[in-house]
């Protein structure tokens, strides 16, 4: 079967994967491959029960280590004024949820607002904000 990971938790190095609108509960040992699970992540499946055995990532998530966007790009998007009043760096990154929350920000603090993505650009050149969504390193 082909599902997403909703959940994992490294604690308990359990996780839970969604197919057809089913939830199917997966252990570490069951994972078949080298990284750890990342949540949203297209896998392949086994399902006996309510349980996902055999799970195997398909898809760009084999390569998620590899550098897929660009540090420049993030950051000149974060530091022009338009882009960066709705918090485009973080569109770009897949930072959604952030990303909402920071273009409300600046919406309702107008000036003021405009400080946070300059900030965010400052700290992308200066190599503090250096993964994307997928947890991958930027170009």
């Amino acid at each position: 079967m082909i599902g997403k990971i909703k959940s994992y938790d490294e604690d308990t190095q359990t996780g839970v994967i969604k197919s057809d609108e089913e939830f199917y509960e997966f252990h570490v040992d069951d994972w078949s491959e080298p990284v750890l699970p990342i949540i949203d992540s297209d896998v392949l499946f086994e399902a006996e029960g309510e349980t996902a055995t055999m799970v195997t990532l398909i898809g760009n998530y084999l390569d998620h280590r590899e550098p897929v966007k660009s540090r420049r790009t993030a950051m000149l998007l974060a530091l022009f004024p338009l882009t960066g009043f709705f918090a485009g760096h973080r569109w770009y990154l897949g930072f959604y949820k952030l990303a909402v929350l920071q273009t409300i920000f600046c919406m309702v603090t107008v000036g003021i607002g405009i400080i946070w993505p300059l900030v965010d650009g400052f700290l992308i050149y200066a190599g503090k904000i250096h993964l994307d969504s997928q947890r991958r390193p930027l170009k």
